[in-house]
This record gives C-alpha cells, sequence and structure tokens, in this order.
C-alpha cells in the first residue's frame, strides 16, 4: 500500500496536545477507510503539522481526517518510507512513556539540508585511478564529522552528498568540518577538485512532489553559483546566530546570503537551466528577462560568484558537456552543439583553458 505525507497549517489556538488528541482519533477509526497512521510531526512555532499515513489513495486520507476531527490537509503527497526516515529520522510514533496517557510528540519536521559537491576543475593533476581513490578515501573520512554531528545521510555519491540534520548548529559546524578537513590536507590539489557545500533549512511539503524538494534544490544551487565555498541560507545563518553568540566562524569560506541575494540565485539559476544550451544565450539575457540592468547583474554575479555573467555561463556549459563526454555517448563535436557551443573549435579551446586538458584526450584518459 502506498504511503503518504500530509501537511496541515495549524492556526495559533492549536498545540501540540491538540494535534495528539487528532492523531489518536485518526487511530481510531483508521479502519474504516483502508489507512494505517504511523506518525506525525508538530512545529508550534512554524504552525504545521504532518501526518505519515499508508493509505490506498489521497481521498481515502481527507475522508479519515474529516471524519475523525475535521481538519483535512492542505497538501498530500506520496513518498518513500525510507527517504522519510533518512531525512526526518523516524517512521514511527516515538515510545510513549508508562505514565503519559497521551502521546504528545512535539516534533518539529524542519530540517536543516546540506549539500556536498566536489567538482572537477583540473586533470592534470593525478591519475584517473589515483583520484578515483582519494576520491573513496575523502567520502569515507568525513563520515566520521557527520557522525558526531548527528547528521543522516539521505543520498551518496563520491562527488555528492545530501545530508539532513535536525539542529542548524550542527549542520553549520559539520560543513566547517568537512570544509576544513578537505583544503587543509593535499587532496583538493592532488585530485584537482573543489568542494562547495550548500545549507539551506525548510519542511518537508510545500507546492513541489519532492519531499524537501524546494530546500534542496536552493541548497544545489548555491553549489552550482558560489563554488569553493560554504554558502549558509538567511534562514539558516539567523539560527545559527541566535544559538550560537560567541563562536565565529571562518568568514574566509563561508558566505552568508541575504534574503535579496538568495532571490537573486534563484532569479539566475531559473533563467539559466532553461536557456543553458541555446547557443544565442548571454550575459545580455539577465538584465533583459529578470528585471535588473546590466551594471547591476555584473556587481551581483561578481559579489556572489566571483565571476562575470558570461564566465558563469561559459563554466555552466562546460559543466553539462562533461557530464555529457562522461556518458560517452556523445562525440566532440555533438556535446559543443548541444551545450551551446558555437563551434567545436571554441569549445575545445574552452574546456581546454578551464579543465587543462582536451576533451579529445579527456575522452580517451577517463571515459574509457
Amino acid at each position: 500500500m502506498p504511503i503518504y505525507m500530509d501537511r496541515h497549517d495549524i492556526p495559533e489556538s492549536i498545540t501540540a496536545e491538540h494535534v495528539a488528541e487528532m492523531h489518536r482519533e485518526d487511530l481510531k477509526i483508521e479502519h474504516l477507510f483502508g489507512c494505517k497512521g504511523m506518525t506525525y510531526w508538530c512545529d508550534e512555532k512554524r504552525r504545521t503539522a504532518f501526518c505519515l499515513v499508508k493509505a490506498p489513495n489521497k481521498q481515502a486520507i481527507q475522508d479519515m481526517h474529516n471524519h475523525a476531527h475535521g481538519d483535512v490537509p492542505h497538501r498530500i503527497i506520496e513518498v518513500d518510507s525510507t527517504i522519510v526516515e533518512s531525512f526526518l529520522g523516524r517512521i514511527e510514533d516515538p515510545k510513549k512513556s508508562n505514565n503519559i496517557e497521551l502521546n504528545i510528540i512535539n516534533d518539529p519536521a524542519y530540517r536543516t539540508i546540506m549539500i556536498v559537491k566536489l567538482k572537477q576543475i583540473s586533470f592534470s593533476a593525478a591519475s584517473p585511478i589515483r583520484s578515483q581513490l582519494e576520491l573513496l578515501n575523502y567520502n569515507t573520512s568525513i563520515i566520521v564529522h557527520i557522525e558526531r554531528r548527528l547528521g543522516r545521510i539521505v543520498k551518496k555519491n563520491l562527488d555528492y552528498l545530501l545530508l539532513s540534520f535536525n539542529s542548524v548548529s550542527n549542520a553549520v559546524l559539520c560543513a566547517q568540518d568537512i570544509y576544513a578537513q578537505f583544503y587543509d590536507t593535499p587532496f583538493s590539489i592532488s585530485t584537482g577538485m573543489q568542494l562547495s557545500i550548500g545549507l539551506h533549512a525548510g519542511i518537508p511539503i510545500t507546492e513541489k512532489e519532492g519531499i524537501f524538494e524546494d530546500t534542496i534544490k536552493l541548497a544545489e544551487r548555491f553549489c552550482d553559483m558560489i563554488r569553493g565555498k560554504i554558502v549558509i541560507s538567511h534562514d539558516v545563518w539567523e539560527i545559527f546566530e541566535s544559538e550560537n553568540l560567541n563562536y565565529k566562524l571562518n568568514q574566509e569560506c563561508i558566505k552568508a546570503l541575504n534574503i535579496g541575494e538568495e532571490k537573486f540565485v534563484n532569479l539566475i539559476m531559473d533563467y539559466t537551466e532553461r536557456e543553458w544550451a541555446n547557443a544565442a544565450f548571454n550575459s545580455d539575457n539577465f538584465s533583459k528577462n529578470l528585471g535588473y540592468s546590466k551594471s547591476q547583474v555584473y556587481r551581483k554575479m561578481m559579489a556572489l560568484s566571483g565571476k562575470s555573467s558570461n564566465s558563469f555561463i561559459k563554466e555552466y556549459r562546460l559543466d553539462k558537456a562533461l557530464q555529457l563526454l562522461k556518458k560517452n555517448n556523445r562525440n566532440i563535436s555533438e556535446t559543443a552543439f548541444m551545450t551551446g557551443f558555437n563551434s567545436p573549435a571554441y569549445f575545445s579551446k574552452c574546456f581546454m583553458d578551464n579543465y587543462g586538458i582536451l576533451p579529445s584526450k579527456y575522452v580517451q584518459t577517463y571515459t574509457l
């Protein structure tokens, strides 16, 4: 039977005790609708509650809630229980104390999401086999930091990590630990790689279909636009500062964004993700279509990424080209035109300038 998570936006008058009572009423009559309530999360501060329910369909959940207490959910999405547990830490009600009649679960579903991305910026440092081995060793070594800071691994590849933290402070400090280990050792030089970390926080269900989809997307965009740093959203930064009044973070490696900068990142990335394969797409499109002057776009791009708009677009296209070449299912000319370059010769020059190797040599050495 499918598993769903629903979202209830709760009014000011509703407390965690009220939500616990409604959950109890659901469990009393769930069998009448073919449902099985697994657990729930309640956040009095943000006025949200989330239920995890096995059900034949979404309508059955709405009918069960309506019949039990009348508080129907504002949104329901289908989820995978393993993914939910990875993000939120449980898929069942916590055990009730023997001396407590009502199992009040005042446990917010608000989580800090961390994206860790490793990008190849040079292919001249080491052999493919050595780079892979060092990358594997690094990934193994940072698990210590994640466990120490009580993080949960949701997704893990050699060059990508998706992590979830209950605590904002633990997430930020873990990011700093991971970053320090990467750049305080010869690893980045020996492998030709660059580490970027994005941190954002949010709730599991918004208007998107995926769990924490909005939060993950913005954290990934931080990594794609502001490379080689730990990038922290405005909300995460405010919470961290309130919890750690006397703690000084390493400002050289950490970029804390304000709300305007977050909006700008989203606008730039939305437009770039739509247009990057179009050969006519260049920096002028940003100012024409996003409501900023050319000088505003230039200043904002330089302040955030350290690159001009055209350099950012070119680097974005080269990342896409590298992904295509890794799959080894396109030749170099096809790859050039598919990623918005006007000619294979210019593509090869840009690839060489960026990665220190010609695309033909890369294909021969790294994809066979």
